[in-house]
C-alpha cells in the first residue's frame, strides 16, 4: 500500500519507488516478490481496475475517494481477478480489515460495499484467461 500511496505523486517513477522501497524494507524474498508483482499488476491493468471500481461505487468517482481507500480497493480488485490462490471472500476480508485499521470503520463499510458488488460482477472463472496471475507461489510476470 506504501508504494501505491507514492505512486500517486510520482507515477513515472514506479522501478525507482521499488528499488528505494525494498532497500528500506527487511522483507523475505516470496513477500517482496509477491508485492512487486502486485504493484505492477496494478500499475499494468490500473485503467480495468480503476473502471470497475467506479462502476460499482455508485456517485463516488475515484478521484473524490481517499487515497489510501482507493489503493486498498485496487489492490483488492487486482487481486479479485488475478490471484488464483486465495479465496475472493478472504481478499475481501483482508482488505475491509486495512482499510478499518488504516482509514477507519467508514472506509471498511464503504470498500466492503464496493468489493462486494465488483465480486459479484466477476465471471464464475474470475477471469481465468488473462495474461497474468500467481498460482501457488509461481508468478507469471506481469511487465
Amino acid at each position: 500500500m506504501q508504494i501505491l500511496f507514492q505512486l500517486e505523486f510520482s507515477p513515472d517513477r514506479l522501478d525507482e519507488i521499488l528499488q528505494d522501497y525494498w532497500a528500506a524494507q527487511p522483507l523475505k524474498p516470496e513477500v517482496k516478490e509477491y508485492a512487486t508483482w502486485l504493484v505492477k499488476g496494478i500499475r499494468q491493468h490500473q485503467a480495468e481496475i480503476d473502471e470497475a471500481i467506479e462502476k460499482a461505487s455508485e456517485h463516488w468517482r475515484l478521484d473524490r475517494m481517499a487515497m489510501v481507500d482507493r489503493n486498498i480497493l485496487r489492490m483488492a480488485v487486482f487481486e479479485l481477478i488475478f490471484e488464483k490462490t486465495l479465496p475472493p471472500p478472504i481478499i475481501i476480508d483482508e482488505a475491509i480489515e486495512v482499510a478499518r485499521k488504516f482509514s477507519g470503520q467508514e472506509a471498511a463499510i464503504f470498500v466492503n460495499g464496493i468489493l462486494d458488488g465488483i465480486y459479484k460482477s466477476l465471471p464464475e472463472d474470475r477471469a481465468e484467461n488473462k495474461e497474468a496471475g500467481y498460482n501457488q507461489g509461481k508468478k507469471e510476470e506481469v511487465k
